[in-house]
């Protein structure tokens, strides 16, 4: 198992920035692709990005890409979110998860994902 705790989000002006970050602990971090979604109340959460176990393969939403830039760093038990232009449409809770997978690549579906973390707000002011 692996325990996830996101950090970084606040409030910001829209075309301002912000950097999300996951910590994980427990199992081995890099058996697990990883992936953002965000949610809105009483909406279904929302796939924003992705990045394989190695970090040679990442997925974006197309409504954040060119904005938003996924990473990871092993070595740290760690992952990111680099928000960039942020608008009004940004604001959501936002969730790092974790699946583990034989297949190269990851997840865009909520569903195949085993571990969540709790969430941090990101409120982008108009």
């Amino acid at each position: 198992q692996v325990q996830l705790v996101e950090s970084g989000g606040g409030l910001v002006q829209a075309g301002g920035s912000l950097r999300l970050s996951c910590a994980a602990s427990g199992d081995t971090f890099s058996n697990y692709h990883m992936g953002w979604f965000r949610q809105l109340p009483g909406k279904e959460r929302e796939f924003v990005a992705a990045i394989s176990r190695s970090g040679g393969s990442v997925l974006y939403a197309d409504s954040v890409k060119g904005r938003f830039t996924i990473s990871r760093d092993n070595a740290n038990n760690a992952m990111y979110l680099q928000m960039n232009s942020l608008k009004p449409e940004d604001t959501a809770v936002y969730f790092c998860a974790a699946h583990v997978s034989y297949s190269e690549y990851p997840l865009r579906i909520s569903s195949g994902y085993e571990y969540w973390g709790q969430g941090t707000q990101v409120t982008v002011s108009s």
